[in-house]
């Protein structure tokens, strides 16, 4: 019966990440630099109030767009956070991860033939959704760009096809950000045009250098911002992510939604309220080891000689390989993990404009960091 399967989903693949991973996951002794999952436990008191729920028997369906209570908190804490302005009855949906907020957008706005803008390299999520919705998926190479998506670069790629620009910062697999300069001038630019921004700020807690900025601050209308707690908040599990859009934007968006899962989990929604209200800095211990650890990784991988651009949000470096070793990004990460088993993700998993990088994620012990880069640096002395 295969020869019935849509074939734009027989066409997409498995990601690139989750496809190394299962390679290699089964290895003694393995360290993996690979998954991007923060290694701190969820807090305490977000896990008490998610066995609370459980007692009190909060599982039931809830409002398709999520309890009121937490649509509130999570209008308050983007509030807080960065200045944005929502309203909970209307302009937030609570969704199964940031992954299905990605997927209803999508779904709601493209239509066949449509043209996405996406900065290369890029996370592996959103490409396959485009290409299922017959829409086409327009890569920008930023990479001697030091991976920043400015106006610059995006306005030769601008058609009368152009439906959507994607916004992922900070940066996944890269780190970097934007500034606030810099999505101003995009705003700007797309101010007195018929395009979608997708702000996808799943990262925004873990901004280093400066304050987190989305371009929903200047562009709201056009905006649709995605956002949720597996970072933020070590909830990867739990499955809770947000979207922010204007009303006439959100209302298709929840129909979308509805028909897809009816609901976010009940038991999490509960254990989200929490985290966003008792725990809105719970992210602040977090961040700063992460920025202890990066400081560190930079250090390291700058004394092997590695070319690097520092990242300023996210955890994850991407790396340049070295133009000593003559392999492609996999099989470089392959022989890599068959000689070290230092397990990183080959760049080609983010888009064709990833060839000949690495991604190194640092979200894990400070003791894992040193034993995995002693490796690493023991590694490529085989090649210099």
């Amino acid at each position: 019966m295969e020869h019935l399967i849509n074939q734009r989903v027989k066409n997409i693949e498995i990601s690139g990440i989750r496809k190394f991973f299962n390679m290699v996951a089964h290895m003694d002794d393995l360290i993996s630099f690979t998954i991007g999952q923060p290694d701190f436990p969820t807090p305490e008191h977000v896990k008490r109030a998610g066995v609370s729920a459980i007692n009190q028997n909060f599982t039931s369906y809830t409002h398709n767009a999520g309890t009121l209570e937490l649509r509130e908190a999570s209008c308050h804490f983007v509030n807080k956070k960065y200045g944005l302005d929502y309203t909970p009855e209307t302009e937030v949906i609570v969704t199964v991860g940031a992954s299905e907020a990605i997927d209803i957008a999508f779904r709601t706005i493209l239509t066949e033939d449509a043209e996405v803008i996406l900065p290369g390299p890029i996370y592996p999520g959103y490409e396959p959704v485009i290409r299922m919705m017959g829409a086409k998926p327009v890569h920008v190479d930023i990479r001697e760009h030091q991976f920043r998506f400015t106006i610059d670069i995006i306005k030769p790629y601008i058609t009368e096809n152009t439906r959507c620009i994607v916004l992922p910062y900070p940066s996944n697999p890269t780190g970097v950000s934007l500034s606030e300069k810099e999505l101003k001038e995009i705003a700007d630019f797309l101010m007195d045009k018929d395009i979608f921004v997708l702000a996808d700020e799943i990262y925004s807690e873990l901004s280093y250098d400066h304050k987190h900025t989305s371009i929903a601050s200047f562009l709201k209308e056009k905006t649709i911002v995605i956002n949720g707690l597996s970072k933020s908040h070590s909830m990867t599990g739990w499955r809770i992510g947000f979207l922010f859009a204007p009303e006439n934007i959100t209302k298709h968006i929840l129909k979308v939604h509805q028909y897809n899962v009816s609901c976010a989990n009940s038991i999490a929604q509960k254990a989200a309220y929490e985290a966003l209200t008792a725990g809105l800095d719970d992210a602040a211990a977090m961040k700063e080891e992460y920025i202890k650890r990066r400081e560190y990784v930079h250090n390291r991988l700058l004394s092997m000689g590695l070319a690097v651009v520092k990242p300023d949000g996210a955890f994850y470096f991407f790396v340049k390989i070295p133009v000593a070793i003559p392999l492609n990004s996999f099989d470089f990460a392959l022989n890599l993990v068959q000689e070290t088993k230092v397990a990183v993700v080959p760049g080609s998993a983010f888009s064709e404009y990833g060839e000949g990088y690495f991604r190194l994620s640092f979200a894990c012990s400070m003791e894992t960091l040193e034993e995995g880069l002693n490796r690493l640096e023991q590694y490529l002395k085989k090649w210099s």
